[in-house]
């Protein structure tokens, strides 16, 4: 068993070549892969498993299980739409295949968020549809002591979620219940700020840290995707086009303000964006790869893709 790394900007990637599938893999052979893998992730952030040969969502759980931990089961008040294949394995985000995926780090806008992220590739399709990463380090190196600071003091996420009938998720698909009682219970314990309103919709109000101390490294590091929720970042004209078809941008699906309540100006999400560029790095996906992330450490994204493309995941 062999590694390689792939470096763009301050981010690396460490492919580990498994050369056996894990159908095949003996209690020897695993405590390798746990032993190999925990080291690289410890040293990079991600590590991508070649040759682990993963053929379906079944075989991707019982290898995820593997690595231990206890699978999330759950993804709710999530504010992307996901389908559940089986116990702790979901879709990747369902968006169309013409748009990519903003980087971010996953549920940093909720008051918990997964240690780990594991994807595993299927299906992969014709062209492009990597998940590309980013060291947040190198990433919130790269930005003007001013708006490090900025984000460092706190960034608010603001949701309006309808009840039935408008822009973006549902309250009820978002918490997955029916039931307002369950609702408030799951944002009180998560120390949200919410509002009912008139027409039966949910007023949601988040302040999150912008910047967390990486317990892998002890350093600073970016944690947050403030510049996702922000309408800028929806493809071509579409952030105008929702802008035009509300009211307010207390209206928006998502709205993202400073901790002051500041909005976030354009020149500091186009440095957010550089420094992403930068140091984003995409390796294509081969069917039965595994990529494991450590959320706190190293942001994700999607490529706009042609063809076919089944990419699940499961996080701890």
């Amino acid at each position: 068993m062999r590694h390689t790394t792939r470096t763009t900007g301050g981010t690396t990637l460490a492919i580990l070549h498994t050369e056996t599938p894990a159908d095949a893999w003996d209690e020897a052979r695993w405590e390798e892969v746990r032993g190999r893998t925990r080291v690289l992730l410890d040293s990079y952030g991600v590590v991508l498993l070649r040759g682990a040969g993963i053929p379906d969502a079944t075989a991707f759980h019982a290898a995820v299980s593997g690595f231990g931990g206890d699978l999330i089961e759950s993804y709710r008040g999530g504010n992307t739409p996901r389908k559940t294949l089986s116990d702790g394995v979901f879709t990747s985000t369902e968006y169309p295949a013409r748009y990519d995926i903003t980087l971010h780090n996953e549920l940093s806008y909720a008051r918990s968020w997964p240690d780990r992220l594991y994807f595993c590739c299927l299906d992969a399709p014709d062209t492009g549809g990597a998940t590309p990463v980013c060291d947040g380090e190198a990433l919130l190196g790269a930005l003007s002591p001013e708006v490090r600071e900025r984000f460092a003091a706190g960034v608010v996420y603001r949701q309006y979620l309808h009840g039935g009938a408008g822009l973006g998720k549902s309250w009820q698909d978002t918490f997955e219940t029916d039931g307002r009682a369950a609702v408030e219970e799951f944002l009180t314990e998560s120390g949200a700020d919410f509002v009912w309103t008139a027409d039966g919709g949910l007023r949601v109000s988040q302040h999150r840290p912008g910047v967390r101390k990486n317990p892998r490294t002890g350093r600073d590091t970016w944690f947050n995707q403030a510049d996702q929720w922000h309408p800028s970042n929806l493809p071509d004209d579409e952030g105008e086009l929702l802008l035009s078809l509300t009211d307010s941008v207390d209206d928006l699906p998502h709205w993202v303000t400073y901790a002051d309540g500041t909005p976030l100006p354009d020149e500091d999400l186009a440095e957010v964006r550089a420094a992403q560029r930068e140091h984003m790095l995409t390796e294509p996906w081969q069917r039965g790869d595994v990529m494991i992330v450590h959320n706190l450490s190293v942001l994700h994204g999607r490529e706009a893709f042609t063809g076919t493309r089944k990419v699940v995941v499961s996080m701890t």
